[in-house]
């Protein structure tokens, strides 16, 4: 899909982004052997939780949470690659699967968006792919008895993400998505990579940009106001700017709003579906939800919009039922890229 569909419906439209892959997934209720299929039956550790590792043992079932997004109403769907780094992926031992789990997510989901696409052409369907935080920090130590020591340097994160966004690339993604960003730096080797990758091959990618506050306190783990963050990354490139996880969507207004009103970039919220009860399950349903994400539309703050953690289709649905109604946030610097 071009990079000018994908600007002529941000222009036109609220786009919709899919809702949580793990949710969806837990409802498979995958045990170790699922997980391992016939490829890793032999793997020397437990893998059930690697959720990533899903795209090549059970392909058909990351296809199906796809295509219940798309059904629901979604324009965007993740790659199931959350966790789809060396860094997070060493939890496993299985970093030498990086590659082909990113490649493997981007061609299943690439597959289901253009099947959609062409039962419904003027609803183009696309991919971004997700690249999350990984399990590690570079401006934090995780020990409190030395604050100068680090778990992983700017460099090594930032080759790991590199060889993340060349693979979600080579298997067809429309975005790239850099996501839940607790750690800003983090983030800065995440988006470095990526210009790197499009100096390198003499392209363009749109690029989203979702970070995360983390309390109440407005701030995101390494300790940036909802400006302060938008600061430190926009002079990138950027498609969109914008917010997901850790808060529901009545918590992530006010942040929203900061940003909305102190950025030309699209701006992209998906929230989760409040806050998690004392098993960690979320309780608010499809429609508690959408009323809520009903004020980020009539203060006209986003540009794309839809869930993160406890979110489903029939989230999503309720989502997408309702934004059906309402412009999008104008977009000057849109219209700017649009025509050069």
């Amino acid at each position: 899909m071009s990079k000018d569909t994908l600007y002529k419906a941000l222009k036109e439209r609220i786009l919709v982004l899919d809702g949580a892959m793990g949710t969806m997934l837990q409802r498979y209720k995958f045990t170790e052997e699922d997980f391992r299929g016939e490829r890793f039956k032999d793997w020397p550790s437990p893998v059930q939780g690697n959720n990533d590792m899903l795209s090549i043992t059970q392909p058909k079932a990351i296809a199906e949470v796809h295509a219940k997004y798309f059904d629901a109403g979604a324009d965007i769907v993740e790659t199931n690659t959350f966790s789809g780094t060396t860094i997070a992926m060493a939890d496993y031992g299985m970093q030498d699967f990086v590659y082909e789990l990113n490649y493997e997510s981007a061609k299943i989901a690439k597959k289901v968006a253009q099947e959609f696409t062409e039962k419904e052409p003027k609803k183009p369907r696309f991919v971004a792919g997700a690249m999350g935080p990984t399990n590690k920090t570079a401006s934090m130590s995780p020990d409190v008895n030395d604050p100068g020591f680090r778990a992983i340097s700017f460099d090594e994160l930032r080759i790991a993400y590199k060889q993340q966004a060349e693979a979600l690339l080579d298997g067809g993604v429309d975005i790239l998505l850099v996501e839940t960003i607790f750690d800003t730096l983090n983030a800065k080797a995440a988006l470095f990579a990526i210009e790197e990758v499009k100096d390198e091959r003499g392209i363009e990618v749109p690029v989203m940009v979702s970070g995360t506050i983390t309390d109440a306190s407005g701030r995101t783990l390494s300790g940036q106001t909802a400006e302060a963050f938008l600061i430190s990354i926009g002079h990138m490139p950027l498609l969109s700017v914008g917010f997901n996880c850790a808060l529901g969507a009545n918590q992530l207004t006010p942040y929203l709003e900061v940003v909305s009103s102190k950025s030309d970039f699209a701006i992209s919220a998906y929230p989760n579906a409040g806050l998690p009860n004392a098993f960690g399950e979320y309780d608010e349903t499809a429609e508690e939800m959408a009323a809520q994400i009903k004020t980020y539309l009539d203060k006209q703050l986003i540009n794309i919009v839809g869930g993160c953690c406890g979110t489903t289709p029939e989230h999503i649905k309720a989502i997408a039922d309702l934004v059906k109604d309402y412009k999008p946030r104008p977009l000057p610097a849109l219209e700017q890229t649009a025509a050069l």
